[in-house]
């Protein structure tokens, strides 16, 4: 599984800015699923190191912050498209 935290990592946060991108063009609902997977691949990997916080201390920091990011940006996204 470490062999492929970073792979799996990128792969959501490009699936989330996918998601971004089609919910500003196309409305929420054609955003929300790459969104989705892209956070739930990133949920994987947060997960992970989470457990194993004493070796991705900082990283585990700046996702956390990331994260929250996203998070805010869908959540406006949401309430501007209402």
């Amino acid at each position: 599984m470490k062999k492929y935290l970073r792979e799996i990592e990128v792969s959501g946060l490009v699936l989330v800015i996918i998601g971004i991108i089609f919910s500003w063009i196309w409305g929420a609902y054609f955003g929300m699923w790459p969104c989705l997977v892209g956070l739930l691949l990133w949920l994987i990997t947060f997960l992970y190191k989470a457990f194993h916080w004493g070796e991705y201390a900082r990283e585990n920091k700046q996702n956390i912050m990331i994260l929250l990011i996203a998070i805010i940006i869908l959540i406006l996204q949401m309430l501007l498209r209402l």
